[in-house]
Parts: structure tokens; C-alpha cells; sequence
């Protein structure tokens, strides 16, 4: 398609026929592949599933209808449905699909000359992502049928923000813009972010593997809801793949668990290692990780520690990058204290994204509270860390 693309002819100002700039073709076509590859293989999986249907499930374009809203979901935007709005972001399709914008960004800076400048740079950046925001829109098109609307100022801000964050990442990465701009930051900084990124990963890990634990725990219960279904295989292997889509989401509410607050799933439902509240839920089988009793169980109690190991990684992480004109221990324990806060910050604004609602009634808060389990992660962690960092550092001076 670039090929044919590149071989059409502009008429210029001055009577010339120009051919259009090749960079621009591929940033274009690199732009238009993540959407078309993203709802394909969406859609795909969609009329797959509906063939284990015994009565012949959606039709194929009710299944691209799906897809699309699916698409919109993950992008961070809202559905309207009668119930009220629906906003929810399945995150591993969110990364999935980051990871598609982030290889169109560096697909976009390859095209371009080994001596164009960041603006050549910010200009195709700017040009895969409003080629974004307008499929995107499109594709919320499509979307709008049987009584369900687009809420469409999140549709729009949210595929703006994780296209910019992106694209930005993959065509920064690629033209070595991030590697300078990281170089220019002082230097106590740059450990500093090493440690958040190690400390994120650490908590993430050990959130999933106590959704992991919660799950075996409960094989029972999961076959229950699983059986719920009357034998669709359909709609059970439909909902295994959506509980699999939502597996982060989990992971981001577990944080919230491990920090103190908790999370809820609806008005009715919340668990923390203060209590738990029972009330209905959807019958996803992901759900069959939620306690069965009132009583708290004792993955509960063992997640707490999640923010101090999660501090201690990182830093333990910051003592170890700091340099020798960073200063000693003292300065490395308040690193250490600087990376918890931006720990928190992170963790609570990937609490937010992992959250929302679904509808107005009483599944209208899903999630954990993001403030709360934020400053909860900085406060635990930031403590961590900096003894962490003031102990490596120190050991490190010998």
C-alpha cells in the first residue's frame, strides 16, 4: 500500500508535479495498520467465539460492533449505555495497543533523514496521532447502534493522551530524543526514575501473583460461575477472554488491597484487610478471586507487605545508581524518599486508569480509590526506600 501510495503525483505552486514525501506515507500507513490490524484481530476473535455458539451467536457485523466498542474501552473512552455511562479499560489490550502506537512513532522517525531535527521529529509525532484521533473517531461511529451512545469528550481526550504517551515514547526512543533529554536531567534525577520504574514493576508483580494465588485458591467458585452460564460455551470462553483482558485491571486493585484502602467492585462490595462486604457481582469468572466469606483471607493480610518490598527494590535500585557526585548516604535516603512519592504518584494514577464505572446503579465505582491508595504507596514506600538507599549507598562507599 506505501508503494502505490508513494507513486501518486502532487500538482506543486509552481506546475511541478512532486511526489508526496515517503515519510509521510509511512507514518501514515504505519498509523493506519494499528487501527485496521487492532480491530481486525478483535473482530476476528469475536466471530470465533460466537462459532461455539449452538444457535449461531452474533452476526458478523454485530461482532465488529463489539470489537469496535472494545476498542473505544481500551482507549480509555465512554459508552452510554441505558443503565448509564460505561467506562472501564481492559488494560492489556490498552498495552497491547500502546505498543502498536509506540512501533507507528518509531515506524515514523525511521522514515525521516538521519539529520532532520527534533521538529521534523515532533511533526510526524503530531501527524501519527491526529491520524489516530480521527480512525479512532470513526471507529466511535461505527459504534453508536442499538441504544448505545458515545460519551464523546473522554473518547477523544483519551485516545489523544495514549497516542501522545506512545508515539511519543517509540519516536523519542527511536531519534534518541529521550536519551538526551534524560542526559540533561540532574544527575540525582536520573537514579531516581530507575528506582520508580523497578519499584512499579516489583508492586505489579506481586499484585498479580496474589490475583494468581486468590484465583487457585478458588477453583471451586470459578467453575460455579462458569457453570452459571448453562453450558454456552460461547459465553464462557467469551468471558475467560474478557477476564483475561482485565487481568491488569486486577492487578491496579489489588494495590489498592495491599495499600490499605481496598477496592470495591460496585457500591456493594468492597475488600480490605479491615473488613469485607459482600453484595451481587457480575458473573465474570475473574470475580471468583473475591473472598467468599466476610471473613478476610490471609492473602489479604500477606499483600500488605507489596509497598514496603515494592520500596525497598527501588530503593535499593537508587543506592546502587547513585554516583559518586550524588553525594553519600544522607543524600541517597532522600532519594530514596523523593522515589516513594513519585512511586505513589504513579501508582495512583494507574489506579485511576485501572478503574471506573458500569452504569449508575450499583456497579457505578469499580476499582480502588486512587488518591487514597496513592498516598498510601508513597507514604509506606517512600520510608522503604529511603532506608534502602541510604544502606546501599553506604555499603557502596564501603
Amino acid at each position: 500500500m506505501v508503494a502505490l501510495l508513494a507513486r501518486l503525483p502532487f500538482r506543486r505552486d509552481d506546475g511541478e508535479v512532486a511526489r508526496p514525501a515517503p515519510s509521510v506515507l509511512l507514518a501514515a500507513a504505519a498509523a493506519v495498520a494499528v487501527t485496521v490490524v487492532g480491530l481486525l484481530g478483535l473482530g476476528l476473535a469475536v466471530v470465533v467465539v460466537q462459532t461455539l455458539d449452538p444457535t449461531g451467536g452474533m452476526s458478523t457485523g454485530a461482532s465488529a460492533v463489539l470489537a469496535a466498542r472494545l476498542w473505544l474501552l481500551a482507549q480509555g473512552a465512554e459508552l452510554t449505555l441505558a443503565s448509564g455511562p460505561l467506562v472501564l479499560a481492559p488494560l492489556l489490550l490498552t498495552l497491547l495497543l500502546s505498543w502498536g502506537l509506540s512501533w507507528a512513532g518509531r515506524v515514523a522517525v525511521r522514515a525521516l533523514d538521519d539529520d532532520d531535527g527534533g521538529s521534523r521529529v515532533g511533526r510526524a509525532v503530531a501527524g501519527v496521532v491526529a491520524l489516530h484521533v480521527v480512525l479512532t473517531m470513526l471507529v466511535a461511529l461505527l459504534a453508536r447502534s442499538d441504544g448505545v451512545g458515545v460519551g464523546w469528550l473522554r473518547t477523544v481526550i483519551g485516545p489523544l493522551v495514549l497516542a501522545l504517551l506512545a508515539v511519543g515514547w517509540g519516536a523519542g526512543r527511536e531519534s534518541d530524543l529521550l536519551d538526551v533529554a534524560l542526559d540533561r536531567l540532574p544527575g540525582t534525577l536520573r537514579p531516581v526514575l530507575r528506582g520508580v520504574l523497578a519499584g512499579l514493576f516489583t508492586a505489579f508483580a506481586l499484585a498479580s501473583c496474589v490475583v494468581a494465588i486468590a484465583l487457585a485458591g478458588d477453583t471451586s467458585g470459578y467453575a460455579a460461575v462458569s457453570g452459571s452460564l448453562g453450558g454456552a460455551a460461547a459465553g464462557a470462553v467469551g468471558l475467560v477472554g474478557l477476564g483475561t483482558l482485565l487481568l491488569p485491571n486486577a492487578s491496579l486493585a489489588v494495590l489498592g488491597l495491599a495499600a490499605g484502602p481496598g477496592f470495591s467492585v460496585g457500591t456493594g462490595t468492597l475488600v480490605s484487610v479491615h473488613g469485607v462486604t459482600l453484595g451481587p457481582v457480575p458473573a465474570l469468572p475473574l470475580l471468583a478471586a473475591l473472598p467468599d466469606t466476610q471473613a478476610v483471607p490471609l492473602v489479604a493480610f500477606a499483600s500488605q507487605v507489596i509497598p514496603v518490598v515494592a520500596g525497598l527494590v527501588a530503593g535499593t535500585t537508587v543506592g546502587r545508581w547513585f554516583g559518586d557526585d550524588e553525594g553519600g548516604s544522607v543524600s541517597a535516603g532522600l532519594a530514596g524518599v523523593l522515589t516513594g512519592a513519585l512511586l505513589g504518584v504513579v501508582v495512583g494514577l494507574l489506579v485511576w486508569v485501572g478503574g471506573g464505572t458500569l452504569g449508575d446503579g450499583a456497579l457505578s465505582v469499580v476499582g480502588a480509590p486512587a488518591v487514597a491508595t496513592g498516598i498510601a504507596v508513597a507514604a509506606q514506600s517512600g520510608i522503604a526506600a529511603a532506608v534502602a538507599a541510604a544502606v546501599t549507598r553506604w555499603r557502596a562507599l564501603g
